[in-house]
């Protein structure tokens, strides 16, 4: 994403004063949004727009998958790993000894020592995306890798693996779904900042009325920022730039901008 992404439209590049974020509140008191609360006088609000429910183990079996068919799991998130687990607990399933566990990341590979002894297991971690796992998943190309997932997800995993030849079978073992927004007065922001196709999703589906007017929108990455637009919204504040690679940088880039003109 070039600098060119950082100039505004001057008419709609006007003062702000309440912010909405779509996602939980920081546990991290020294959480960059609460230092631009303090030097903008901002009120920023948070509040997750969408929210994790689990399949149902009946309907799990609707999607007729013999977890123990396979000899490896991909791990994309800790909402992958519980609802697996709750999965395997409820089929009454105890993992083999030589099943390989793939993670995303060192976090998520840590998060399994809530339901394995993980120094007794075979688990191979990536570094922060899933890309990062393709060369150890094709050290493995004969394994049969289950990947269990959201009713949304990314194709970067399913693309890998089909176009590499390798076995994989999809288990959606839990939804992304809206959550209830409509106790929200919406229209009291002059910001919101959207960090997923999702969370474009919820507003329309809580406010199916909604009108942009005023409001300004910002959006973390290109398929966020696609979601917005593809609404019929104006997209005003587009992260990461060069030199603000996170949320909080490109809102406080904006604050700058808003306040001088």
């Amino acid at each position: 994403m070039s600098e060119i992404s950082a100039k505004y439209d001057q008419e709609r590049l006007t003062k702000v004063a309440s912010i909405l974020v779509t996602q939980a509140r920081p546990a991290d008191n020294n959480s960059p949004y609460f230092a631009i609360a303090g030097k903008y006088n901002l009120q920023i609000e948070f509040r997750p727009f969408i929210q994790i429910e689990g399949v149902s183990f009946k309907d799990f079996r609707k999607q007729k998958i013999n977890i123990l068919d396979h000899t490896a799991i991909i791990f994309t998130s800790r909402n992958a790993v519980d609802h697996f687990f709750r999965i395997c607990q409820e089929a009454r399933l105890e993992m083999p000894a030589d099943m390989k566990y793939f993670c995303v990341t060192e976090q998520t590979a840590n998060y399994l020592q809530k339901y394995i002894v993980i120094r007794k297991r075979k688990i191979f971690t990536g570094t922060k995306t899933a890309a990062d796992l393709f060369d150890l998943i094709r050290k493995h190309k004969n394994e049969k890798f289950l990947f269990p997932c959201s009713n949304i997800r990314g194709n970067d995993i399913p693309d890998f693996m089909d176009t590499s030849g390798l076995h994989l079978t999809e288990a959606i073992m839990y939804e992304t779904v809206p959550a209830d927004l409509t106790d929200l007065d919406i229209h009291s922001f002059d910001i919101i900042a959207f960090f997923s196709p999702s969370g474009v999703n919820a507003l329309l589906h809580n406010f199916p009325d909604f009108k942009q007017n005023g409001i300004r929108m910002a959006a973390f990455g290109p398929t966020t920022a696609r979601a917005v637009t593809d609404a019929g919204f104006i997209l005003d504040i587009e992260a990461p730039l060069p030199n603000a690679p996170s949320m909080a940088g490109a809102l406080e880039l904006y604050m700058k901008k808003a306040n001088n003109n």
